[in-house]
């Protein structure tokens, strides 16, 4: 159960965690993922990497899209999930409305609170995880369950069978 609204950003997170490993598992099986769904999902751990950044008040060490190796791409997946659950491991309730200044990749400055960002990290992988997996399934590859309910309930969704 729940308790608080860190909690529940810290369970959010662990479904980040998990979805990124079954994507990058899809996208380094059999049969070779198309150079789109690879540039999706580094995309997913460059914007995790610049927004974890931001939070910790340092530089970032990917781009927003990252052009790297699948070995790069999973030594940055490590690190950058571990800085995450660092960072939240810490958070209190009382933190989550606190504002982080920041300038964005087009130059603008803003000012987002920690629970916006957490939160905006989470739900934007999983669009871009889903934009993978229709790239994977339009490869003839097998797209990775990531529904937040199957990561719940530790048994993928149902799915569809596909008709042709």
């Amino acid at each position: 159960m729940v308790s608080t609204l860190a909690d529940q950003l810290r369970r959010l997170w662990a479904h980040s965690v998990w979805s990124d490993a079954a994507i990058a598992a899809a996208i380094n099986g059999p049969p070779p993922p198309s150079p789109d769904a690879v540039r999706e999902y580094a995309h997913v751990l460059g914007a995790e990497e610049i927004w974890l950044a931001r939070l910790e008040g340092r530089s970032t060490t990917l781009a927003v899209w990252p052009d790297e190796s699948s070995e790069v791409l999973a030594t940055a997946a490590r690190r950058i999930h571990q800085g995450y659950e660092k960072y939240l491991a810490g958070l209190r309730d009382e933190d989550l409305a606190t504002l982080v200044a920041y300038t964005n990749t087009a130059g603008r400055a803003f000012e987002t609170s920690v629970v916006d960002i957490v939160t905006h990290v989470a739900l934007h992988g999983q669009y871009h995880r889903g934009k993978v997996n229709l790239l994977l399934r339009q490869s003839g590859a097998t797209p990775a369950p990531v529904d937040y309910i199957g990561f719940v309930r530790g048994v993928p969704a149902a799915t569809t069978r596909v008709t042709r």
